[in-house]
């Protein structure tokens, strides 16, 4: 064997044992790809009952209203937080149409775990719900109060094991309560191992709760209860949910306010089409951007969506995107419902919808 050939097959084995090599080491990367679609407006089949279906979105103690048409919430399939990605994939994922891939760490924040990724995923997914609900009622012009409500408690405080998250609370002692500064205030006219008699609702009914305050570890002497306190909301419509498989993330809020809003509304908002969309809600009903727009985009159009609803902010992510569906901008509720009730009369190309 000459030199020259024995330096071409070094060279050869060593290219051929680097893209093996390239080819199975893990990159610090995670894809995207369009995922599937569900109908907020029909039903799903209920789990661990095969052939059994439920409505998404259930809703009583109000007039309801038949629907017509199909309003698809979208997804995105992305990597799992303890799956392996190599360079190649991560490379296709990058050129080819529709796909892309993303520093890992912009999705799952470093030292994440599968479980703490998917409970932050569930979540944000019952935020997305409840504050759908409050928007959809506000919109409808049924009344909602805003009031006191315990996001969170603390491990090993006196309230754990008394008090819950989203507990609303109507009094501290005598005190009645309406501000959340004011539970704070009023626990602060007690001693510290006093008895706190709280008055909540918990999911609808009135509960009396008993708690002993605590010293502040902050600040010596100060009565607490170990509750965080935020702003909840009190209605009488019961709306519940249910998604018949695991979703999660705050994307699906707009959707899901829209989805009750035709339900309480006389009318069918969608009059027999097929629209599909994506979007945080906040309770007042403005709408967020959210991630993978294209991919939802695709996503919808294989479902057979001719309108997509696509929040103002995400917008600039689609400009020059080679689809077929009518990609229409919404910043609130309201203006989801405006154009919806002008594409219900002109169609997917009317020419009044605020296109983005």
């Amino acid at each position: 064997m000459t030199r020259q050939t024995w330096t071409a097959l070094v060279s050869a084995l060593t290219f051929i044992a680097l893209a093996a090599l390239l080819a199975v080491i893990a990159v610090p990367y995670v894809t995207w790809s369009p995922g599937g679609t569900h109908d907020a407006l029909g039903d799903v089949s209920a789990q661990g009952e095969t052939g059994h279906e439920e409505p998404m979105i259930t809703v009583s103690g109000i007039d309801t209203f038949p629907t017509s048409g199909e309003l698809d919430l979208t997804t995105v399939a992305v990597t799992s937080p303890e799956a392996r990605l190599s360079l190649p994939e991560a490379l296709a994922a990058y050129w080819l149409p529709k796909r892309d891939a993303l520093p890992r760490e912009s999705v799952y924040p470093p030292g994440t775990t599968a479980e703490e990724s998917q409970q932050r995923e569930t979540e944000q997914m019952n935020t997305s719900q409840d504050d759908a609900i409050v928007a959809a009622l506000r919109e409808a012009g049924e009344p909602v109060s805003e009031i006191p409500m315990v996001t969170a408690v603390t491990v090993g405080a006196p309230a754990q094991g008394k008090l819950e998250p989203g507990d609303l609370i109507v009094s501290v002692g005598d005190r009645s309560i309406k501000q959340v500064d004011d539970v704070g205030a009023a626990i602060r006219t007690y001693e510290v191992g006093q008895l706190v008699t709280f008055v909540v609702l918990r999911h609808g009914a009135r509960t009396t709760v008993e708690v002993n305050t605590a010293s502040s570890a902050a600040q010596s002497g100060v009565p607490v209860v170990g509750i965080s306190v935020g702003t909840g909301y009190s209605y009488e419509p019961t709306i519940s949910f249910d998604l018949g498989e695991q979703l999660g993330g705050p994307s699906a809020g707009l959707v899901f306010a829209l989805a009750i809003y035709d339900k309480i509304t006389p009318g069918a908002l969608l009059d027999g089409r097929h629209v599909a969309g994506t979007g945080t809600i906040t309770p007042t009903g403005t709408v967020g951007p959210i991630g993978g727009i294209q991919q939802k985009i695709a996503g919808a159009e294989r479902a057979g969506a001719t309108v997509f609803l696509v929040p103002a902010a995400n917008c600039g992510g689609v400009v020059g995107l080679d689809t077929h569906v009518s990609l229409v901008k919404i910043g609130t509720l309201d203006e989801a419902v405006a154009e919806l009730n002008e594409v219900r009369t002109g169609g997917p190309d009317a020419a009044g919808l605020a296109r983005c």
